[in-house]
This record gives structure tokens, C-alpha cells and sequence, in this order.
């Protein structure tokens, strides 16, 4: 049996209930969910919550500087539930919003604002493809400016990506010589993801021999990570790559790829006349 408030309708309309009208000014006044918008609430977020204190923790790893909010806490609500209900709260913009989000976040030189563009590309990777490349490379024209944010770039989606066959090794062609020096670093951190399944390391090596002489040292330790992850599954010609580039190449290289091997094996690639 129903009590008095159940029985009791309220008055319908050609607009439907009460409670299910919308104010047309309520609208009217809510921003509308774009790119730039997300933009600025995550600004709006970081300087909200900004910690002082704790915005130099990790600028000693960053040689090229270092720009932070202070909000790094992997526990820290913008990690744990804010980046969550940014993702859900504006995932109609799609792959493309979200791209043209992180060139502006990127842009801002804020650490975290860079971190959250990423995480954000690495939830919508499924969709991306080789057309996307030119936009991505966009955001190394306009902000990324640290190590860190390019290997996790390589790690959450560019190497992923690769391994799946989204996308070639031709997609990264125009990378190996692009002004920005994260972006060439990217080349060979990406191609890591492809030694866990490949049996053929040659056309490998190949696409990397035009970035052999790079200036950066930011490539030079890029490079010097591939072959040493290459040379412990692929020994013999990683080793003959070595040698073939010992008298040209950075040494630099040559001490991250050979981090691993005996002082004897690391003595086959000095310089000649170095001792």
C-alpha cells in the first residue's frame, strides 16, 4: 500500500516533470568541455594545491631544469582521483582533444601538467595511429624539455605502440633528425619496446645508423640504453655495430652500452691511440 507522498503526482508539462527541467541560463553558464578548458582547470588545480616546499624535491636529476608544482606524491588526490575524473569528465573531446590538450599542458613547463598529458595520451592509445605523429611531435616543439618525460612517453605509448604494430619504425624516420633533441632521444627509447619479440636486430640497427653522430648527449644516452638492452639478447652484432662506430661515435654511447660487459670486453671499443 502506497503512503500519501506516493500517491500524490506532480503536475506534468510539455517540458516533463519538475525535477526534470533544465535551466536554460545553468546551461548557458557552464563552460562547455573543451580542451582549453580542461587546460586551464588543471591550472587552476595545481595553483590551488601547490606545495612549496616540496616543488624542488627531485630538481638535482634534472640537469636541463626543472619546474614543478610540487604535487609529485604518488598518493596525492591529483594522481589517486583527480586525473581519473578529468579522463571521465572530458572524454567526449577524444583522442584529438586530448592531444591538443597535452601541447598546451606541455607548453606550461609545469612538471605535473606534463605528467598528466601523457597519462592521459597512454589511456586513449588505442585510437592512436601513424596519422597522429606529426601532432605528437608537436608537443617536443612547444614543451617536452626533460629526460623524464620522454622515456615515459616511450614507455606508456610510443614502445607499446611499436610492439603492437600500431605503428612502423617509419613513422619515427623524420625523428631521427628533428631539431628538438628529446624527440631524437625518443627513437631509440621507443625501439626498446621491439627487442622482447624481434629475431632480427640488422633492421634495427639500420634506422638507427643516421643518429650515430648526434651532438646531444640526451640522444647519446638514448642510444647508449638500445644497444646495451639490444647487446644482451643480440651479443655478437651489437658488438660488431660497436666496433664499427668506435672511432666516430660518441663515448658516451659506448659507456651506457657497455655498462654491462667485463673490463675486458669494454677495452675492445676504446678509441685507437687511447690505450
Amino acid at each position: 500500500m502506497r503512503g500519501p507522498a506516493e500517491n500524490v503526482k506532480a503536475p506534468s508539462s510539455r517540458y516533463g516533470s519538475p525535477a526534470s527541467r533544465v535551466d536554460p541560463a545553468a546551461v548557458a553558464a557552464k563552460p562547455r568541455l573543451t580542451p582549453e578548458v580542461l587546460v586551464r582547470e588543471i591550472e587552476e588545480y595545481c595553483r590551488t594545491h601547490a606545495d612549496e616546499k616540496s616543488a624542488g624535491k627531485w630538481a638535482r636529476y634534472f640537469s636541463e631544469g626543472y619546474d614543478a608544482w610540487g604535487l609529485l606524491d604518488k598518493n596525492h588526490d591529483i594522481w589517486t582521483t583527480q586525473k581519473a575524473a578529468w579522463l571521465e569528465a572530458y572524454g567526449t573531446v577524444g583522442l584529438s582533444g586530448f592531444l591538443k590538450a597535452g601541447k598546451l599542458l606541455m607548453a606550461s613547463g609545469k612538471y605535473e601538467e606534463g605528467s598528466l598529458a601523457i597519462q592521459f595520451l597512454a589511456a586513449h592509445k588505442s585510437q592512436f595511429e601513424s596519422q597522429h605523429m606529426p601532432v605528437l611531435a608537436r608537443w617536443f616543439e612547444d614543451g617536452i624539455r626533460n629526460w623524464a618525460h620522454t622515456d615515459v612517453l616511450c614507455s606508456e605509448v610510443l614502445g607499446p605502440l611499436l610492439k603492437m604494430r600500431r605503428l612502423k619504425l617509419d613513422d619515427f624516420t623524420s625523428w631521427r633528425t628533428a631539431a628538438p633533441k628529446f624527440q631524437r632521444r625518443a627513437v631509440p627509447v621507443s625501439m626498446i619496446s621491439l627487442l622482447a619479440g624481434t629475431t632480427e636486430l640488422a633492421p634495427l640497427l639500420d634506422f638507427l645508423r643516421p643518429m650515430m653522430l648526434d651532438e646531444e648527449r640526451v640522444v647519446h644516452q638514448g642510444l647508449g640504453w638500445f644497444l646495451r638492452e639490444a647487446w644482451k639478447k643480440h651479443t655478437r652484432p651489437v658488438e660488431q655495430y660497436l666496433l664499427e662506430w668506435k672511432e666516430k661515435s660518441a663515448r658516451l654511447i659506448y659507456q651506457y652500452a657497455t655498462e654491462k660487459m667485463t673490463a675486458a670486453q669494454k677495452s675492445r671499443y676504446r678509441r685507437s691511440g687511447r690505450g
